[in-house]
């Protein structure tokens, strides 16, 4: 995971973020994501052993991809499983997660009772990655703006890597094709989070933090990969 520069001190305004001091605090972005979601923190676990099954958890937004994201990932030979956003953490606890996935979806995260990521999600202390929709979640939750794009994204779209020494992009070319499929974008990415990739219609394709968390827009390149 790239590294990030800490945020530099700032006074609270009238939006949800909230401030925090020269190291990026993790208690804030839990903080939160428990007000939006209005659950309470989860008690920590034990580590798993070496005979314990491990998996994947995909929080299901609704998206068409979700079910190729799952088989991706099990044709990595990766155990993984697809669950929908209000699932207890009782039931994810049995499956020892190791990492979580939002999938993309049809809402709005500026709706009325749009599905949220669950606060375990982020209090798991575990990689979360965010696509599409689930991008625009981990934005909302943790401080950032999503408003309505004043163009909607659908269909391929070129992808301009802004770092090109990140090792997520370890591989590919500076630029390629992608599937877009939105009409939403990110205005202000959370405190802490830095814009690792653009399109002409989205200045913020992909970001990325240094705790655990990475976020991209499109649901993937123009091969599904």
């Amino acid at each position: 995971m790239d590294v990030v520069a800490n945020p530099v001190n700032s006074t609270s305004d009238k939006s949800h973020r909230v401030a925090t001091s020269n190291d990026i605090e993790l208690s804030t972005y839990l903080e939160i994501a428990q007000q939006k979601t209005g659950q309470q923190p989860v008690p920590a676990r034990e580590p798993a052993t070496g005979t314990e099954r491990e998996a994947i958890v995909i929080i299901d937004f609704g998206s068409q991809y979700s079910m190729l994201i799952a088989r991706r990932i099990r044709e990595l030979q990766v155990y993984c499983e697809l669950v929908s956003h209000n699932t207890p953490w009782e039931k994810i606890a049995s499956l020892n997660p190791k990492g979580f996935i939002l999938s993309g979806g049809p809402s709005s995260v500026y709706e009325t009772g749009a599905p949220l990521a669950p606060s375990y999600v982020y209090e798991s202390h575990l990689p979360v990655l965010g696509i599409c929709y689930g991008m625009q979640a981990i934005t909302y939750q943790l401080g950032g703006q999503v408003t309505p794009g004043t163009k909607k994204e659908y269909g391929h779209a070129v992808l301009h890597l802004s770092h090109l020494d990140s090792p997520l992009f370890a591989g590919l070319p500076s630029t390629m094709t992608v599937w877009m499929s939105h009409g939403d974008r990110i205005e202000s990415m959370p405190r802490g989070f830095i814009s690792l990739a653009y399109t002409e219609n989205t200045p913020i394709a992909v970001m990325v933090v240094t705790i655990v968390f990475m976020a991209c827009n499109s649901p993937g390149s123009s091969s599904h990969s």
